[in-house]
């Protein structure tokens, strides 16, 4: 759902200005493309963007689709367009679960990333839904900000977990290319800084009674985001939409940026990114993105169960956590991931 009232500064995912007509065009298309894949879903994630912004058309949107019973049905929402009225009617289209873009509940801190919204519309973004009947609810959270100190980082965890929120995502501010923030300079904290913010942020949202499931993620039990785990499981999906990305039939595929050519086309029109997809080290780096980790049993399936056994054991204990079922990321591993899951899989 790539609308947006404004663009944050922080941001690189497609989006474009909102506009009603817009809107309806693009609702029209999402249901097209989605009569045409004609699968059935036991989860379904409605991302952006700003999806909030499309909550008049998101009953006719689920309603289109094969929607199998108990899935999980998520909507992000910006906290200043979680109104009673919006979720009442997000709740009775079926969906079942929300994730707030929240990052911070500190007025400067989100002055600095360009948020539309206040504390307080926070706040009363989590009472709505309670009221609306959601429970669960999860909440970004942006660590790695201008001048931010460990208290600030626990006094918005304290407050995400007081509100209410059963899921929250942690994740360090990246500078990315060609956006505002890109542009100009910040006053962020070092690598340093950074690792000891985010060995905080673990210890803190346990301490909660959040545990930690994947990198960025953690959560009060039975809560864990069922539509990302099948991200990190490789497991096969459809993205619809401007932008969005899909692995299905052993192949990764996705959509150009152009809204315009998404809702003028019949059938969205897709460019396979990978079509040897779901081998052993794509399996392998998005396993190890979960505090479960990788089992030998798995390993076996590509032939490589030895072989994980012995790269993995050449590492420090201080990184990765080798047992007999198989091998899994620390805290202080996942602070250098890419480099861990190199050496794991590459040796």
């Amino acid at each position: 759902m790539p609308f947006c009232l404004s663009k944050c500064p922080y941001c690189d995912f497609y989006s474009v200005p909102y506009s009603r007509e817009k809107a309806r065009e693009y609702a029209g298309a999402v249901i097209r493309n989605i009569r045409h894949y004609g699968a059935q879903y036991d989860t379904v994630y409605l991302g952006g963007g700003t999806p909030i912004l499309l909550y008049e058309h998101i009953g006719e949107i689920l309603a289109s689709a094969d929607i199998a019973d108990g899935a999980e049905i998520t909507v992000e929402a910006n906290p200043c367009m979680a109104l009673p009225d919006i979720l009442s009617a997000l709740r009775k289209a079926g969906v079942n679960r929300l994730s707030l873009g929240v990052q911070t509940m500190n007025e400067r801190e989100l002055a600095f990333l360009g948020r539309r919204h206040t504390v307080k519309q926070a706040e009363d973004a989590f009472a709505n839904a309670r009221n609306a009947g959601f429970d669960n609810i999860s909440a970004d959270m942006m660590i790695g900000l201008e001048r931010r100190t460990h208290a600030d980082i626990t006094r918005t965890a304290e407050r995400l977990a007081e509100l209410g929120a059963a899921h929250i995502s942690a994740y360090i501010l990246k500078i990315e290319e060609n956006t505002p923030f890109a542009a100009r300079p910040l006053d962020l904290p070092d690598e340093d800084e950074n690792a000891e913010l985010y060995l905080h942020t673990v210890r803190t949202l346990e301490s909660l009674g959040f545990k930690q499931y994947e990198i960025s993620n953690f959560v009060r039990p039975g809560f864990e985001s069922r539509h990302n785990l099948k991200y990190w499981r490789c497991e096969e999906y459809i993205g619809i939409g401007a932008a969005a990305h899909s692995y299905s039939g052993g192949k990764h595929f996705c959509t150009a940026r152009d809204i315009d050519a998404f809702i003028s086309a019949p059938v969205q029109e897709t460019a396979v990114t990978d079509d040897n997809a779901g081998g052993w080290e794509e399996y392998a780096m998005l396993k190890l993105r979960l505090t479960e980790g990788l089992t030998f049993a798995e390993a076996e399936r590509f032939g490589r169960a030895e072989e994980l056994r012995n790269n993995a054991g050449k590492l420090p204990r201080t990184l990765v956590t080798v047992t007999g079922s198989g091998v899994s990321l620390t805290p202080e591993g996942f602070l250098v991931s890419n480099a861990v899951i190199g050496k794991i899989i590459f040796g």
